[in-house]
């Protein structure tokens, strides 16, 4: 069994945009699990432990994409709830494209057995996961961690990455780049 989602992946001038911001993150209040700068995505669709059999069924699926590039704008980090975080992540701004490339990827998978999405599509990049909640943590997310945005890239393809969980931290590999 194989653990996959598919992403867009980010520039590393984002990557490197969100470094600050996840630095303070390592010292706020609270326990969080911290996304490390090279495995900051936006995830389209988590498939979850799949076959290895389906891979190539999947990776022809989505090669059947069919969406043109398009520019995202990365906002600043915030917690995704004010009062009860889970996590703490950046909005993403774009002109619809990402929640219709995420309806068109349901949309080619539902056939191999992948429900569709029941929640609607909140493009987003997570930078940490809250693991022990501390009650200062969203006031000091929210004084702390400066209000500019990462940046704007454009999305010029989609990816099939395999997750393997580790102690240290989840470890992500492609398994098939699509090109919009």
């Amino acid at each position: 069994m194989v653990r996959t989602f598919v992403a867009i992946d980010l520039t590393e001038e984002i990557r490197e945009s969100a470094r600050q911001s996840l630095e303070i993150l390592r010292e706020a209040p609270g326990r969080l699990a911290i996304v490390e700068p090279e495995n900051l995505h936006i995830t389209l669709k988590f498939l979850g432990e799949v076959d290895q059999a389906q891979i190539e069924p999947i990776i022809g699926a989505l090669r059947a994409t069919n969406a043109e590039p398009f520019e995202i704008t990365l906002g600043y980090a915030v917690c995704n709830h004010p009062r009860r975080p889970r996590v703490i992540w950046c909005d993403v701004t774009d002109s619809g494209e990402s929640a219709a490339l995420a309806r068109q990827v349901d949309d080619l998978l539902e056939p191999l057995g992948f429900p569709r999405e029941k929640r609607p599509f909140r493009p987003h990049v997570t930078l940490a996961r809250v693991k022990d909640l501390h009650p200062a943590l969203p006031k000091e997310v929210e004084r702390r961690i400066p209000r500019e945005p990462l940046g704007r890239c454009l999305v010029s393809a989609i990816k099939l990455k395999k997750s393997t969980l580790t102690s240290g931290g989840p470890i992500y590999d492609d398994l098939a780049e699509v090109t919009l």
